[in-house]
């Protein structure tokens, strides 16, 4: 049976909801695996002109909502800072590929391909296995700006709720929800927009508040065979406007004081990273991160087992 066509806007910024699933049976992917990818979406989208609105990382699927850019606003300039930020600065830019690079970052097939192998030699090489981890090609969805967006979206961040792991989508560690909540959406890894933009909401604080209101209405609606959340959770974010108050984020936050491996000054973990250096398996080069909403505290991820 042949494959259906993959549909591509590639003349103008489109919307793509993105949806792909392990071949492996049962939940395989770990809460580092997990990390892992999150990682690999947030770097790539450095390197290639996408946007990443949203996003949901489960037990044996990841979803992504994107918008790509096409290779008009890709200027030499460009493509030549982002060649460092996926090369590194020793490795001598390559002119005679200049096009070929502008067609490839700008192309959705490809970002996602370098994605989804780049975490299958991580996760082989984690657990010394070889052959295939991926099942059927991803799938993608064109999505229309504005509601349709906006449900997609919301529809991505209810995962974990819906399948029963956490109560409210911000408990959710490896959701857009959740990254906005715990990381206060650190180095602007994703895009603000909620798919409210097209209705005229130009605050951002306002586009979360608001998105905030929607999920949580629509995570209340019962669906068959589906998880969902309490009314008493539901009323108590409506006494409180939806808002993701300070006291809310710093809760989520100090969620760091028990995930993390090493907490403290920065000299304080820059030294502790020194003194593991030899037992940390991973080959790039760790520095210590700051917890936002805790001037002057950084934090350092456990350590994977050898």
């Amino acid at each position: 049976m042949p494959r259906s066509l993959r549909m591509l806007v590639p003349d103008r910024a489109c919307a793509y909801h993105i949806i792909s699933r392990t071949a492996l049976d049962g939940l395989p992917f770990d809460p580092r695996d997990k990390d892992e990818l999150v990682r690999l979406i947030k770097w790539l989208s450095r390197v290639y002109f996408v946007d990443v609105l949203g996003y949901c990382i489960m037990g044996n699927h990841f979803h992504i909502l994107v918008v790509v850019h096409p290779d008009l606003s890709a200027t030499d300039a460009e493509i030549r800072r982002r060649f460092v930020v996926r090369y590194g600065p020793k490795r001598v830019f390559p002119e005679s590929e200049m096009a070929r690079l502008k067609s490839k970052w700008c192309n959705l097939s490809e970002y996602v391909k370098e994605v989804k192998q780049s975490f299958s030699r991580a996760f082989n090489e984690r657990r010394d296995r070889r052959g295939t981890l991926w099942g059927d090609r991803f799938k993608s969805v064109i999505v229309e700006n504005g509601g349709a967006l906006l449900n997609c979206l919301a529809y991505i961040d209810l995962n974990p709720v819906r399948a029963g792991i956490v109560k409210r989508p911000e408990d959710y560690r490896w959701c857009s929800l959740g990254y906005h909540a715990q990381t206060g959406n650190r180095e602007d890894f994703l895009s603000d927009d909620f798919g409210l933009v097209e209705f005229g909401v130009t605050s951002s604080e306002e586009r979360l508040t608001r998105y905030r209101e929607y999920v949580y209405h629509a995570g209340a609606v019962e669906k068959e065979g589906t998880a969902k959340i309490e009314r008493g959770i539901l009323e108590m974010e409506e006494k409180g406007g939806f808002r993701m108050g300070q006291v809310r984020r710093l809760g989520y936050r100090a969620k760091c004081f028990s995930d993390s491996g090493v907490i403290g000054s920065q000299g304080f973990v820059a030294g502790m990273l020194h003194y593991f250096k030899e037992r940390i398996p991973n080959k790039r080069k760790r520095v210590p991160l700051e917890v936002s909403g805790f001037e002057g505290i950084y934090t350092m991820k456990r350590l994977s087992r050898a």
